[in-house]
């Protein structure tokens, strides 16, 4: 009788255990955010969901519904860049419902406040973590740490063909993918797989419309634009401009070393915006966030001090207490809090190290950049008529305007509605073209190269009245 009792007991505890993992699958509701004062204004769900032949690798992921009519609106696969980057940058900075209510560090709890430029006002958005070791994705081996670019795009399909079983309440959903910087590269990847996955008949089909790429990295002699774009921008002279342009014959990259001129007026270049905020060039140059900044985890009665935030900070220029970079490196702050894990349901004794929002070591060392040539696909993805978003904030001198706009002329389709500006209230927000292949290309004044973190209510307005297929 005794092991009757304990043989009933063993399976009731198994049923349990399965029926939680199968629960955890799901995701968890998020209904308070340490920071953020009272309940969410907005439905935040999150999770994890393994991907590989053993699920070795666990993609942590935020799911935000729309606050219009989540049964009918859109569902948008955002991936920020890198690569290694959060996705909680698209969350809190970019393109999602939260943003932080203070500008620079103060010694306690970074404050969060709804945004009123949500791209989820009418969409839903995934917001993925990856690749693994971003963010609070992780890997159960330390080889599953190690992977290719096209192993990580594989992993990202195979995560939305999982998620879309846990949820197929969103199977019939109009589908896009969208992402900026690096992920100019990966994103085409991505789409192409789904789009394959289709044809094949994978199931579950997911019902892909199109995407959307910011300032996105897209061919390797994009680089060669950053010359060009500094002359008309007004930071090099006309005569060093010509001087480059004969001596280097447009070739900046791969510079022949006997070529003395060229190096030399290359020398002279570099110099001359070694002071320049190349991401916005309008904004103070006040370093970075990644993580050379290396925040340890906080516990509810620990807090870091003003003058340790800092210390990245020269003695004399409190204008970088005002920058984006200040602003950005909240969320390590932020994120490293236990308080936030907990809250977040991240699971506990999975971040090797503290968490950062971007690594940067990624690249080089767990992560294997094969190609840095997305041009392909975008021809392919064309040839199959998807609809596409091509963005460009103005001031970028990371990947100039003039770079896409080359790749874009290269696929060579007709000019449908031809370069005008559009407009917000009666005011240039920036400019616009529109080709045969269902591609519109967008300039985003005075906005850097994360254009929606810069300009939130302009991309805000560009993007709703894009994926409701309306003129800009």
């Amino acid at each position: 009788m005794c092991n009757f009792r304990l043989t009933l007991l063993f399976h009731l505890l198994l049923t349990l255990f399965l029926h939680v993992q199968s629960l955890s699958q799901y995701g968890s509701t998020v209904e308070f955010l340490p920071g953020f004062d009272g309940p969410l204004p907005f439905y935040l769900e999150t999770g994890y969901i393994g991907v590989g032949k053993s699920e070795e690798v666990q993609l942590f992921y935020y799911f935000v519904k729309s606050e219009s009519d989540p049964r009918k609106d859109p569902l948008l696969l955002w991936l920020t860049g890198g690569p290694g980057c959060s996705s909680f940058t698209g969350l809190a900075y970019e393109v999602g419902p939260l943003a932080f209510g203070q500008k620079a560090y103060n010694g306690s709890l970074p404050i969060l406040v709804s945004s009123p430029y949500s791209w989820t006002k009418f969409a839903s958005v995934l917001f993925l973590e990856q690749p693994v070791n971003t963010g609070f994705s992780y890997a159960t081996t330390s080889e599953a740490y190690m992977c290719t670019d096209l192993q990580a795009c594989d992993q990202v399909y195979e995560f939305l063909r999982k998620w879309f079983i846990n949820h197929p309440e969103f199977i019939s959903n109009p589908f896009y993918v969208s992402g900026d910087s690096y992920s100019g590269i990966t994103v085409p990847v991505i789409v192409q797989l789904i789009s394959d996955g289709n044809e094949a008949g994978k199931e579950p089909l997911i019902n892909l419309k199109g995407y959307s790429l910011g300032n996105p990295k897209t061919f390797p002699e994009e680089s060669n634009y950053q010359i060009p774009y500094c002359h008309g921008m007004g930071l090099i002279s006309d005569e060093l401009f010509e001087s480059l342009k004969e001596t280097c014959k447009g070739e900046y990259r791969n510079i022949d070393p006997t070529n003395t001129l060229c190096s030399q007026n290359l020398k002279i270049f570099k110099k001359l915006v070694s002071g320049i905020n190349d991401q916005q060039i309008l904004e103070p140059f006040c370093g970075t966030d990644s993580e050379v900044h290396k925040p340890r985890q906080l516990t509810a009665g620990e807090r870091r001090s003003l003058e340790e935030d800092l210390i990245f900070l020269k003695h004399d220029d409190f204008i970088c207490h005002e920058s984006h970079v200040a602003t950005r490196k909240l969320s390590n702050y932020w994120a490293n809090d236990l308080r936030v894990q907990e809250a977040l349901h991240v699971r506990k004794g999975t971040i090797r190290r503290p968490w950062a929002r971007c690594r940067q070591s990624i690249g080089g060392t767990t992560y294997t950049i094969t190609f840095m040539n997305s041009i392909p696909y975008h021809v392919n993805l064309s040839s199959k008529g998807y609809r596409s978003l091509i963005y460009s904030g103005d001031h970028d001198m990371v990947v100039p305007f003039q770079s896409t706009q080359t790749w874009i002329k290269y696929l060579n389709y007709s000019i449908i509605d031809d370069w005008r500006p559009w407009t917000i209230d009666g005011q240039v927000a920036g400019y616009t073209r529109s080709f045969s292949n269902h591609m519109t290309f967008a300039t985003v004044k005075g906005a850097g190269h994360t254009a929606p973190e810069y300009k939130r209510e302009e991309s805000f307005h560009m993007f709703k009245r894009w994926i409701a297929q309306q003129p800009l």
